[in-house]
């Protein structure tokens, strides 16, 4: 990023240095185009997640069907826009059935389906679940548009299988070590343009692209592709430590290992007050949180958790990643010992 910080980086000018930035900005393109299995013409750069999302949304112009346990981005627009949601079981997996019956609903009553929308997440933000997003493609395919938020699936999923069967699709290049304030929307033409004014991205979204940022949001996708088969092992193995030293205390995992990435783990704390124990674990050095960061406050109850069907009560999620090293696991299991212990 650093040879593009206080340059002149306007990449629609038509001198010198305009000239460079385009060929920096499509070459980052480029990149997403191969790790995404799209084509580049379907890359458009955006703010980060949020964005992406409400821009799937904004293009929804029929019937709109939503998983229960979607991010806020989604959820919040979606709702507004009168969505219906579709069921989960109780590991956060959507329910086949259900989506099926739903479509075939909006069929039977002879909507226009050509511009109705389906929005499943690849990964949830809160417990981890991995969504069957092709299956759930091949049953959408020819019913309506499909969106995938895949914010939290970059550093766990080769998103290639993903990529080409879905119409849109967002991730944020924070969540696998990019610069914040940048992400990326895989989006489907005709498309209305969510933010307007200039003609940047081919008219798909206005606004001076920040060159920097899509450089280096590039270079962490591409190191964290190349470094995948790494880190999700390693990881997986600090994650399982962590939830054996918790289970010590009676706590449940809400979403089993095989069915998440290696980064969530949430578990359930049967009888504490989880903003107590996040009050204890936070005085300990460890990060932890009730709900959606994105939520209004850290302790308001979670909507995915109770989509579930299961007791919300005493609910922590941790988060892992490529930086999360032996010793703050260590360091993370002395201080849930003694917080549990201390409540108990």
């Amino acid at each position: 990023m650093e040879p593009w910080w206080g340059r002149p980086t306007n990449a629609s000018a038509s001198h010198r240095e305009g000239r460079a930035a385009r060929i920096a900005l499509d070459d980052a393109r480029d990149v997403f185009a191969e790790l995404l299995g799209v084509d580049r013409g379907r890359v458009v750069f955006t703010s980060g997640g949020t964005e992406s999302d409400n821009l799937a949304i904004h293009n929804a112009r029929g019937p709109l069907l939503v998983s229960a346990v979607e991010h806020p981005a989604v959820m919040v627009p979606a709702t507004e826009a009168g969505a219906t949601l579709i069921g989960v079981d109780h590991h956060g997996v959507v329910d086949l059935d259900h989506l099926t019956h739903l479509l075939d609903a909006g069929d039977a009553g002879g909507a226009d389906r050509s511009a109705a929308l389906v929005a499943v997440m690849a990964v949830n933000n809160e417990i981890g679940t991995i969504q069957p997003i092709v299956e759930i493609a091949e049953i959408v395919a020819g019913r309506a548009r499909l969106h995938c938020d895949a914010v939290q699936a970059m550093p766990w999923l080769d998103l290639r299988p993903i990529g080409g069967k879905v119409d849109f699709l967002a991730i944020s290049a924070h969540k696998f070590g990019g610069p914040q304030g940048i992400g990326v929307a895989v989006v489907p033409e005709p498309l209305v343009a969510l933010v307007r004014g200039g003609h940047q991205e081919r008219d798909r979204r206005a606004g001076t692209q920040p060159v920097a940022s899509a450089v280096g949001m590039a270079a962490a996708a591409a190191a964290t592709d190349a470094d995948r088969h790494v880190q999700v092992p390693r990881v997986a193995a600090l994650a399982g430590r962590l939830v054996d030293a918790a289970t010590r205390w009676g706590a449940s995992e809400t979403v089993p290992a095989e069915r998440r990435t290696a980064g969530h783990v949430h578990l359930r704390f049967a009888g504490l007050d989880a903003e107590a124990l996040l009050f204890l674990l936070d005085e300990g050095g460890v990060a932890a949180s009730a709900a959606s960061a994105c939520a209004s406050g850290a302790q308001q109850a979670s909507s995915v958790v109770e989509a579930l069907g299961v007791d919300p009560t005493g609910s922590v999620r941790f988060s892992l990643g490529h930086s999360t090293t032996d010793a703050e696991i260590d360091h993370a299991i002395a201080v849930i010992d003694g917080a549990v212990g201390r409540l108990r």
